[in-house]
């Protein structure tokens, strides 16, 4: 796992999983749907896979001493990696908000604690489909990640649409911090229990798939 991390972060990482971390700085933007923000790092982890595809990743990676499932663990955590850099940098723009531009958010999600769960609901989601679908056939990369996002913004419009008809997302969870503290930590422990177990369902059906795929390298 370690050699397989060194070669994914020195030799797959694509410049625009860098530049989407800066995609955290839009929860200072008013009346803006915070939890896109999020989505903008899984566009990272497709132009990665992209350009894994392109650059003959799979071929050079099965050189190593390493083995097929070893390969599927080290790209799903390395995007974990990702995720958790994309999440905690938006946990230090929600506590800048706070103090420098408190308010309500008319797009859903205020800028809280709250936010940070929906952020690793999405991401769970994200893993799920994305990976299990490319790993199917690592040629196409597009289809996976056409899927991934449609489930992704449905998931938006349905966070976004809670927050203004459902009253326990309405009166408890999108309320400025540290307000109904107790139930936005549950909502982010919650969080936390589906990305992770979407995350290790993701990688058990890619090991699968990605075992049984003929590479024809």
């Amino acid at each position: 796992m370690k050699i397989i991390l060194r070669k994914e972060f020195r030799l797959c990482m694509h410049p625009a999983a860098w530049i989407m971390l800066a995609t955290c700085a839009l929860a200072l933007v008013p009346n803006y749907p915070y939890a896109v923000s999020f989505f903008y790092m899984t566009l990272g982890i497709f132009f990665i896979c992209m350009g894994g595809r392109e650059n003959h990743d799979a071929a050079y990676t099965m050189t190593l001493p390493v083995s097929r499932a070893a390969a599927v663990k080290g790209r799903v955590l390395f995007a974990c990696c990702l995720e958790g850099l994309q999440w905690l940098l938006m946990g230090a723009i929600v506590l800048i908000k706070r103090f420098l531009a408190p308010g309500p958010n008319a797009a859903g999600m205020d800028a809280n604690i709250a936010l940070l769960g929906e952020g690793l609901i999405l991401f769970g989601l994200f893993n799920v489909i994305f990976f299990p679908t490319y790993y199917r056939d690592i040629s196409k990369v597009g289809v996976p990640f056409v899927k991934a996002s449609i489930a992704v913004f449905l998931y938006v419009i349905l966070a976004v649409t809670a927050a203004y008809a459902m009253p326990f997302v309405r009166d408890q969870l999108d309320t400025p911090d540290p307000e109904h503290l107790t139930a936005k930590l549950a909502f982010l422990a919650l969080g936390l229990v589906w990305f992770v177990g979407l995350t290790l369902l993701s990688v058990h059906l890619s090991v699968r798939r990605f075992e049984k795929l003929d590479l024809q390298l």
